[in-house]
């Protein structure tokens, strides 16, 4: 199981979005630590802005407002990814958008057909 930490604020409706996102597409188990900057000065001031930041066990950070796309290649990066739930989701890597010139679109990147 890996440990993930989420820097977040009450109300916070892109934290929410994150913690969905991370629900349907993580391909393993996962605790998730919810911190609340709102009631510390000194993460009022480092993470105020940045929310939400989401930390995994490395302290490599995914922050401010992410994609789908970029949420599925955090997790990626990191062999986390159910790629059966990517490529269900709508925009995922089965549904990429073709784009003028025969380009693909995948995970927010452009590549040539």
């Amino acid at each position: 199981m890996i440990q993930l930490t989420l820097y977040t604020t009450l109300g916070c409706h892109l934290c929410e979005t994150l913690e969905a996102g991370l629900s349907r597409l993580a391909g393993v188990e996962y605790r998730l630590t919810r911190i609340e900057i709102g009631d510390d000065e000194a993460l009022l001031a480092r993470f105020g802005e940045r929310i939400p930041v989401l930390v995994d066990e490395t302290g490599a950070a995914l922050e401010g407002a992410v994609s789908p796309a970029g949420l599925a290649e955090w997790l990626a990066a990191r062999g986390w990814l159910d790629e059966n739930a990517w490529q269900a989701m709508p925009g995922g890597e089965s549904e990429a958008p073709s784009e003028p010139g025969g380009a693909v679109v995948r995970r927010g990147r452009r590549f040539l057909s």
